[in-house]
């Protein structure tokens, strides 16, 4: 349970100054930061001082762990939180305990049926997020999916919107939401726009949704919230109920930005 000590101790890390060298990582490695407004940007800054506090980082694969990844991974998984959060009231990604970085795609055990046969097997991945504690990255894919903030593509931001989907027990692309008319509203618009891609892609038509969206219900949810913040003003546009439900959680709207 969230408790008196752990806001007094919050409180005490948000008065700590925060390193010049981390905000140089931040303005370097995230540029999505320098389009926050001044209160956004401190706002951010606090919430990285505690996520850095209380999660903790390893370098798998010979990576070599240091505040440039920390830094870069916290920075673009504290922007989802923005407004979510008061950065010392409530916890941050309560499932997650550790990020295990890797220098580049790694692999990960595979388990599918087909024709009743069950087969196993080993996939290259650039990201993995898990409901109960780890988040998996790939250390190029996080820089390359941070310095490119227009092309809808951010592993970070893919694989935290999974951590948020799992708060409420299930990973099912419905996150957190609260009230039953907010769960009706997502279902039924999420619903529609998942529908909508699964039909263009079996039909051969292009669609503006990356069409990994199309895997699952949870799938979509993280591909499109990598497009709500990379590319805000072409979903606005073609898809406004689904960004305003996004505006809705996520408590922004940047393609005010």
């Amino acid at each position: 349970m969230f408790d008196f000590f752990t806001k007094r101790r919050r409180a005490k890390l948000r008065e700590q100054p925060f390193s010049e060298e981390w905000r140089a990582i931040l303005a370097r490695n995230v540029p999505m930061a320098t389009k926050l407004d001044e209160a956004e940007r401190r706002q951010l800054e606090g919430l990285v001082q505690i996520f850095l506090a209380e999660k903790s980082f390893e370098g798998c694969g010979g990576l070599e762990m240091n505040d440039e990844v920390r830094v870069t991974v916290a920075g673009q998984a504290c922007i989802l939180l923005l407004h979510m959060h008061q950065a010392d009231d409530g916890d941050l990604y309560p499932n997650l305990d550790v990020i295990l970085v890797y220098p580049s795609a790694f692999q990960a055990k595979t388990r599918r049926v087909e024709g009743g046969v069950v087969l196993e097997g080993d996939e290259a991945r650039l990201g993995e997020s898990w409901q109960r504690g780890v988040v998996v990255l790939a250390w190029d894919s996080v820089r390359r999916g941070a310095a490119n903030i227009y092309d809808g593509h951010n592993v970070v931001l893919h694989e935290f919107a999974h951590q948020l989907d799992s708060e409420d027990g299930g990973m099912d692309g419905a996150p957190e939401l609260g009230t039953r008319s907010r769960y009706s509203a997502w279902a039924q618009v999420l619903g529609h726009e998942f529908d909508d891609l699964t039909r263009k892609l079996h039909e051969g038509r292009k669609a503006d949704i990356d069409a990994y969206g199309a895997q699952s219900p949870p799938e979509f949810f993280a591909v499109v919230t990598e497009m709500f913040f990379e590319k805000p003003t072409q979903l606005k546009k073609k898809h406004p109920e689904l960004y305003q439900q996004l505006v809705d959680f996520y408590r922004q709207d940047p393609a005010r930005r």
